[in-house]
């Protein structure tokens, strides 16, 4: 029988290592090594903030990325944190940004320098249905009632949410515009975070707070808020909130959020992080995370987004203009 000397199958196993395909080679190795910066470009408990913690918990459960790592940049609906995403993360195929309808409208009212031309788009994540709610103890029982405060004195109705521009803004406006009243005059309160906006709703601040309906769900329950709508098409199966539609008021709106690389990453390293947003997305804790928040599942890879943000830029921008909140 033939023996081979150690050497000779010492030089065998190194021939045979140089053969082995990289493919081959476990996928828990490479995420062994992964390690994520995800930054939410608002202050701690809004909808951006969920989301990169969101992110961050399925990455690391599902073993796709050894940690993940969130920062929270806040500022004007998110321009302040794309504006230092764009210059510090350049070129890092680390790095991913957590974005959607909000940034899209604040950058357009800020005539911000910086836009969403110049990150990556990698994937959009979730759609969700937006909300208004009073304090328990307010007067306005539903949607009518606030649609005549509203044509009684617009200027009286305090509306609360995130930043200028956004979702919650175009929907004050939308609102107030499908009504019939003068949308340009919405007395409309900006807050950097859903904590901010949240307890000036409960000390009845304002008149009310729009928001999406994960992030009111808590209260809604325990009797804190009044929910008078929802701008779902139709009614949300186990969630007893009238539509605004079925109470005659032709309101339907739904928030986006997605994530973004850095510009100037290679198209090896875009290739990699799409992979690895969409892995995350098939993950049973991503899809755990979805059921628990009551966000809907609206992944789009990265060349479908790209077109969509694309084609949502030019949409918010006519509504923008419609409702009088840019100018032509």
């Amino acid at each position: 029988m033939l023996r081979l000397s150690t050497p000779v199958w010492g030089a065998l196993a190194v021939f045979a290592a140089a053969l082995t395909p990289t493919a081959l080679i476990p996928a828990a190795s490479h995420a062994q090594q992964l390690e994520l910066k995800i930054m939410a470009p608002a202050a701690p408990g809004g909808g951006w903030d969920q989301t990169a913690r969101a992110m961050q918990q399925a990455l690391t459960a599902s073993g796709i990325a050894r940690s993940v790592q969130v920062t929270n940049v806040a500022g004007a609906g998110g321009s302040v944190g794309i504006a230092q995403f764009v210059n510090s993360a350049k070129g890092d195929g680390n790095q991913m940004m957590v974005n959607g309808f909000v940034m899209v409208g604040a950058l357009i009212m800020n005539k911000s320098q910086v836009t969403l031309d110049q990150v990556t788009p990698i994937a959009r994540l979730t759609e969700e249905v937006q909300v208004i709610v009073v304090p328990a103890s307010s007067p306005i029982k539903d949607a009518k009632d606030l649609a005549e405060a509203i044509k009684t004195d617009i200027g009286k109705v305090r509306f609360a949410g995130g930043s200028a521009g956004g979702v919650d803004h175009v929907m004050a406006a939308l609102f107030a515009g499908t009504i019939g009243a003068d949308a340009s005059k919405v007395n409309y309160i900006p807050f950097s975070g859903g904590g901010e906006s949240l307890a000036a709703i409960l000390g009845a601040k304002v008149t009310a707070g729009i928001s999406g309906l994960s992030e009111y769900d808590g209260q809604i329950k325990s009797g804190k808020l009044r929910a008078i709508g929802v701008s779902s098409p139709k009614r949300i199966p186990g969630i007893d909130i009238p539509t605004f539609k079925e109470q005659g008021i032709d309101l339907v709106l739904a928030n986006w959020r997605s994530v973004v690389a850095p510009p100037g990453i290679t198209a090896d390293q875009r290739k990699s992080l799409s992979a690895v947003v969409e892995k995350m997305t098939k993950s049973p804790a991503w899809q755990d995370i979805l059921k628990q928040k009551g966000w809907d599942d609206a992944y789009l890879g990265d060349e479908e987004f790209a077109k969509f943000l694309k084609s949502e830029n030019e949409r918010v921008t006519a509504v923008l203009k419609s409702v009088g909140l840019v100018k032509s």
